[in-house]
């Protein structure tokens, strides 16, 4: 079993934590420089979480558990226009990234008015090659149980999030609800917003637990941080993208962001602990910019 961990320190000697991750089995998930500091989203085995820390603390950063890393997340909003105050909604998604999740903003094409608010089938795809999906919504009871058609049939876990206080049973679709996060017209920099989106942190990650827990019973026959690493290695590809974060690691896949059309078959053929990933694996083109899409089968559907 593998830990998800975020390191934040300096660039200084940096490469010193690459070498211990690489030595203890480990990867990197994701690396973030932002002039001279430097944040890894990383996973090591269990039993070598103290060496990380103690590598850390060597190095003057700091190592705190990163739940949601490893995990693709949906932040979706009726809208990106001025009318939803994407503010919160961008809030929203910085936030999660704190705690070591990819997210991606989506804002619906004809999801603006209570009466006359729709999805489209392939918005709905792609919300579901998600893990979960925080619906963005408004501030008021009546605008946000009038909009439980944009999520109650998508099948991945959906929190919706909204300025009122709703018990969760009287939204239709959602697995949970949390208030405080309506239309704000400015930063989530008070008090109470703040409170609002570490209750949204606790709400999620309590979902992925248990998602990974379900998965546990029939899991997929490798990690898919370890099919991650394996792509970046044996694609060339990989390496010319200029995108953050070229193979973005799901709980039961990644999204490699390069062509279905040119690289599928490329992608197919990778070799991941003897398997062929082809054969261990669903590979589907993207309805996001047409990528790769790599949901991994699970261990009975192989055997």
């Amino acid at each position: 079993m593998y830990e998800t961990l975020t390191y934040t320190g300096g660039i200084h000697k940096h490469e010193e934590m690459n070498e211990l991750i690489e030595d203890l089995g480990g990867f990197v998930l994701q690396e973030t420089t932002s002039q001279m500091d430097l944040v890894l989203t990383l996973a090591v085995p269990i039993e070598d979480v103290d060496k990380v820390k103690e590598k850390a603390k060597q190095l003057l950063g700091k190592v705190q558990i990163a739940p949601m890393a490893g995990t693709e997340i949906a932040v979706v909003s009726p809208t990106l226009a001025r009318q939803h105050l994407p503010h919160s909604a961008c809030d929203i998604s910085e936030y999660l990234r704190r705690y070591g999740a990819k997210d991606n903003m989506i804002g619906l094409a004809r999801g603006a008015g209570k009466g006359i608010s729709r999805i489209s089938e392939d918005e709905k795809n792609l919300i579901e090659e998600h893990d979960l999906a925080v619906f963005a919504l408004g501030s008021f009871k009546e605008c946000i149980t009038n909009k439980t058609h944009l999520f109650e049939d998508i099948e991945i876990p959906v929190v919706v999030t909204g300025a009122p206080n709703i018990d969760v049973s009287e939204i239709p679709g959602a697995d949970a609800y949390v208030g405080g996060l309506g239309r704000i017209p400015r930063r989530l920099k008070r008090g109470e917003d703040i409170r609002a989106l570490r209750k949204l942190v606790e709400v999620v990650e309590g979902i992925l637990d248990k998602k990974r827990v379900e998965m546990a019973d029939d899991p997929p026959i490798v990690p898919s941080i370890l099919v991650k690493t394996e792509i970046e290695n044996q694609v060339p590809a990989v390496k010319e993208i200029y995108s953050p974060l070229p193979v973005v690691s799901q709980l039961d896949g990644v999204r490699v962001k390069l062509n279905y059309d040119d690289y599928h078959e490329e992608i197919s053929k990778v070799v991941v602990n003897d398997y062929v990933l082809g054969d261990i694996s669903d590979i589907k083109k993207s309805f996001m910019y047409d990528y790769t899409l790599v949901k991994l089968l699970p261990e009975t559907s192989i055997i």
